[in-house]
């Protein structure tokens, strides 16, 4: 039977990541919205507290918790709080999971250790998207050439969070474009190694806390040693690493969502108008009660993906509709939220606007909602050709 009661632990995260977001993100949310600015600070202060490293084994000296609720858990408290600051965050642990996957024992001890050092912040980055490859990763041109004991890398990748500015960056590339997605492989690239550079750091309309660039590969050298698993094997370490990433991105989806109803509600209460506050108007109160509905429902769905990767069991076709339906969810809820505070929601006095801008790049990142479906889609149709039940 389902049991949706929260353990000890998982409550104590949740508290953590909650009063955290409270304290030390919203207070600078609008300045670094308005800014575009890199959160170091939030980034040292959240390392201090274990907010970057709890989800990794003890043995590369992380928190040990590795509990996949409880990362959502705590991303749907950062997001609440500022879900370019989640994004930035959760760019790292996104970077992180190929590794974990894939990695070797002595890979996990060289870069996974990186992360879950609290003296210093270090980060990561995911390198997939390229200006002609996004959601069709066949694409990908950048390429990897071996010469002896290195990869030669060259090529440029976009949209990339923390590209740039981060410690290690995750790259997939081809190692022979005529076998498309079967010559995808994955590498580590450590550090600023000569022919590496950060492009255009782009200029976004929302989650502009976050970090977001070009990064570029001009015979760039990779030891043999830094190439995740075998030449080929890049898109099914690709895909696996979405199937857990996506219940995350749903879950700042969720705190994006939460935020914007809270506001609404508040100011429901508070706004009068005709003689009484607006919350008692019918047409608020149900509008209140639906956008409360999704929420819960996206949340829910979001807890299921995460439940199914404890457990160990499939998820893809549960990661992709908690990404996708909680992903349109904040992009509704917060529209409609906005139309409750009316013209005060579009003011930049109200955290609103910032929210929905927010909102959008949900249905968009870690793979498009339009994407989301089609994987949906072909779930079902081969759970029924085996003989299963939706």
């Amino acid at each position: 039977m389902a049991n949706f009661k929260l353990t000890e632990e998982q409550e104590a995260m949740q508290k953590l990541a909650h009063e955290f977001a409270e304290r030390e993100v919203r207070p600078v949310a609008a300045e670094l919205d308005e800014k575009g600015a890199v959160p170091w600070d939030i980034y040292k202060k959240a390392a201090e507290v274990g907010l970057t490293n709890y989800a990794y084994p003890e043995e590369y000296g992380g928190g040990g918790v590795e509990d996949p609720l409880v990362n959502c858990l705590v991303f749907e408290e950062l997001a609440w709080g500022c879900a370019g600051v989640a994004t930035s965050i959760g760019a790292t642990s996104l970077a992180a999971t190929p590794i974990m996957i894939a990695g070797t024992d002595e890979q996990k001890k060289r870069y996974i250790s990186r992360f879950c050092d609290t003296r210093e912040t270090k980060l990561g980055a995911l390198c997939l998207t390229e200006p002609e490859a996004g959601s069709d990763a066949s694409s990908i041109s950048t390429t990897a050439k071996r010469e002896g004991d290195y990869y030669i890398l060259n090529g440029r990748k976009c949209f990339i969070s923390n590209g740039g500015i981060a410690d290690v960056h995750i790259v997939f590339a081809t190692v022979d474009k005529k076998k498309r997605l079967r010559g995808i492989t994955v590498f580590i690239v450590d550090g600023k190694p000569g022919g590496f550079s950060m492009g255009k750091h782009e200029d976004k309309m929302g989650i502009r806390a976050s970090h977001t660039a070009e990064v570029i590969f001009d015979d760039v050298k990779v030891p043999v040693e830094d190439r995740l698993s075998t030449e080929g094997t890049g898109f099914l370490i690709y895909m696996e690493t979405l199937d857990h990433s996506r219940p995350m991105i749903g879950a700042i989806a969720v705190g994006v969502a939460r935020a914007a109803l809270e506001h609404a509600v508040k100011y429901s209460l508070e706004r009068v108008q005709f003689g009484q506050t607006i919350s008692r108007h019918q047409a608020i109160a149900f509008k209140i009660a639906d956008l409360a509905m999704q929420v819960e429902a996206a949340r829910l769905l979001v807890w299921k993906a995460a439940w199914l990767h404890g457990e160990g069991l499939p998820m893809t076709k549960a990661s992709s509709m908690a990404k996708c339906f909680a992903g349109d969810t904040a992009m509704r809820v917060t529209t409609e939220a906005l139309q409750i505070l009316g013209g005060y929601g579009y003011m930049r006095d109200y955290p609103m606007e910032k929210l929905m801008r927010d909102a959008k790049i949900m249905q968009i990142y870690e793979g498009t909602n339009e994407i989301q479906r089609l994987v949906m889609s072909r779930e079902i149709f081969l759970s029924m050709r085996r003989g299963g039940t939706l």
